[in-house]
C-alpha cells in the first residue's frame, strides 16, 4: 500500500504542478462557454449584412408594407425597371428580385429570382412578411363584408400567452420554484463533464502505460513494485488530478454566482416585500397583499437565482464525485489493461473500439434522456454500469428517487471492482509481453492465470 501511495503521489504532483494544468483549469470553463455560445454569436454576426431585395408588387397590396430585418431589406421598384433588373441581376445592387403577382390572394405563390440559392434567413423572412400581410388583408376584407368593425379587437383579445411556473414539492411538503430549462442545462453539463473527464483521464492512463512499456521503463519499476500496485497508483493519481480540477471549477463558479447575486440581485427588496405581505395577511388584508405582490415583482435575475437555488446542488456534487470516481476507475482500468497488452498505437486501436462504444452511446442518449428523464430508456441507461455515470448525472437535477441512485451506485461499484480485478490480471501478464499482438482468446487465458 505504501508503494501504491508513492506512485499515486508522483502521478498527482507531476501533473498538478505543471503550468499547463493551472492554465487549462482556469481556461476550460471559458473554452466550454465559448463552445456553447460562440456558434450562435458567429451566426448573428454573419447576419449583420442585410441583403436588399427588389420587389415588384403587381397586386399593390404590399406597397410600403414589408418590414425590414437585420438580414433583409425590401426596395420596391416600378414595372418599367422589372425586365432590366431581372435580365442583369448579377450586376445590380440587389441580392434577389421578388415578384408578387396580381392575384396573390388566390394564387398564394410568389417568384424570387436570384443568381444563387438564397439563404434560409432571407427566405423565412420573405415568407413570414408576406403571410402576415396577407392574413391582415384577408381579415380586413372579412370585416368589411360582415360589418363588424371591432372584429379585429375581438380576435386580438382572444390571444393569450401563458407563463408556466414549476414548483418542486419535497418530501416535507415544502415547495421550491424550479426551472425545467435550468435542470436540463445542469443535467446535460454534468453528463458531458463526466464523459469528458472519464475519456480524457482514462486516455492519459492508457498512453502513460503504453509509453512506459515501449521505453522499457516498466521493467525497472516492477523490480521493486508489484504490477497491480503500479497500475492502481497511476489510476488513482490521475483520478485525484481530475477531482482537483473539478473542485477548482466548483469554487470558481460558486464565487462568480455569489458575486453576481450580490451585485444584480435585490434581496433586500424581496425581504421587505415578504415582510409586508405577511403583515397584511396577518391583519386579514388579503387584497392589499395581492396588490403588493403584483406591484413588487422580483426582477428577472432574482427569478433565475430562485430557480437555480431550487436545484439540489449538494446532492449533484456528491453524486458527481461518486459517479466520476467509479466510472473513471471502470474505464481507466480497461484502458490500462489494453495498453499493457499491446506494443503500439495501431494495436491499441483494435481493442479501444469496444471500450469507447458505451461512452459514445451514452452521449448519443443524452438529449433523449434530457427530454424524458423518467422514461424507460433513461432508467435502464442509469442502471447499466457502462452508461450509468453519464445518464444518471443527467437525471439527478430533475429529481430521482434515492433508491434508484443507491442501486445505480452499488451496481456500478460492483462492476468496477470486477473490472479492476480482470484488468489487474491482464496488466500483470501483459506488461512484460513484447513482440506479439494478443488475441481476445489469449487475454481470456491471462485472466485465468493464477499467481
Amino acid at each position: 500500500m505504501n508503494k501504491t501511495y508513492i506512485i499515486f503521489k508522483r502521478e498527482y504532483l507531476t501533473r498538478v504542478t505543471k503550468k499547463s494544468f493551472l492554465i487549462m483549469t482556469l481556461l476550460m470553463p471559458i473554452l466550454m462557454g465559448a463552445l456553447m455560445f460562440l456558434p450562435g454569436y458567429l451566426m448573428t454576426r454573419e447576419n449583420d449584412k442585410a441583403e436588399t431585395i427588389a420587389v415588384l408588387d403587381r397586386s399593390t397590396l404590399f406597397l410600403g408594407q414589408l418590414e425590414d430585418s437585420k438580414s433583409t431589406k425590401f426596395q420596391f421598384i416600378p414595372e418599367a425597371d422589372y425586365n432590366k433588373i431581372k435580365d442583369n441581376l448579377k450586376n445590380t445592387e440587389y441580392y434577389a428580385l421578388l415578384e408578387i403577382p396580381q392575384n396573390i390572394l388566390t394564387l398564394n405563390k410568389v417568384m424570387v429570382f436570384s443568381t444563387k440559392q438564397i439563404n434560409l434567413d432571407v427566405k423565412n423572412h420573405i415568407d413570414w412578411q408576406l403571410e402576415k400581410k396577407m392574413e391582415d388583408q384577408k381579415r380586413a376584407d372579412l370585416i368589411s363584408r360582415i360589418g363588424i368593425p371591432d372584429l379585429e379587437q375581438q380576435i386580438q383579445s382572444t390571444k393569450a400567452k401563458i407563463s408556466v411556473e414549476t414548483i418542486k414539492v419535497g418530501d416535507d411538503g415544502v415547495g421550491k420554484k424550479g426551472s425545467t430549462e435550468i435542470a436540463m442545462g445542469v443535467g446535460y453539463a454534468a453528463g458531458f463533464i463526466i464523459y469528458f473527464f472519464v475519456f480524457f483521464y482514462g486516455s492519459m492512463v492508457m498512453r502513460g502505460v503504453l509509453e512506459e512499456k515501449q521505453n522499457r521503463i516498466v521493467e525497472v519499476i516492477i523490480s521493486s513494485v508489484k504490477p497491480v500496485q503500479l497500475m492502481m497508483g497511476k489510476i488513482l493519481g490521475l483520478a485525484a488530478v481530475g477531482l482537483t480540477q473539478f473542485l477548482i471549477w466548483i469554487i470558481l463558479v460558486s464565487g462568480i454566482f455569489m458575486g453576481a447575486k450580490s451585485m444584480f440581485g435585490s434581496g433586500d427588496a424581496m425581504q421587505q416585500m415578504a415582510k409586508a405581505q405577511s403583515e397584511n395577511v396577518m391583519m386579514g388584508n388579503n387584497q392589499a397583499a395581492a396588490q403588493m405582490m403584483q406591484t413588487m415583482e422580483p426582477n428577472q435575475f432574482d427569478k433565475i437565482v430562485e430557480q437555480i437555488e431550487g436545484i439540489n446542488f449538494p446532492l449533484i456534487i456528491i453524486c458527481f464525485i461518486v459517479f466520476f470516481i467509479l466510472g473513471y476507475l471502470l474505464y481507466s482500468s480497461m484502458m490500462a489493461a489494453v495498453a499493457s497488452a499491446v506494443d503500439s498505437e495501431e494495436d491499441m486501436q483494435q481493442f479501444m473500439l469496444p471500450i469507447t462504444i458505451p461512452l459514445v452511446v451514452a452521449i448519443i442518449l443524452l438529449m433523449s434522456v434530457v427530454k424524458n428523464p423518467e422514461g424507460s430508456l433513461a432508467l435502464w441507461g442509469s442502471m447499466i454500469p457502462f452508461t450509468s455515470p453519464i445518464i444518471m448525472m443527467v437525471r439527478i437535477p430533475f429529481g430521482v428517487p434515492w433508491y434508484e441512485i443507491i442501486i445505480s451506485m452499488v451496481v456500478l461499484a460492483l462492476s468496477t471492482y470486477g473490472m479492476i480485478w480482470i484488468a489487474a490480471k491482464i496488466y500483470r501478464t501483459g506488461i512484460l509481453m513484447y513482440g506479439k499482438k494478443p488475441t481476445w482468446g489469449e487475454l481470456g487465458k491471462w485472466i485465468k492465470y493464477k499467481n
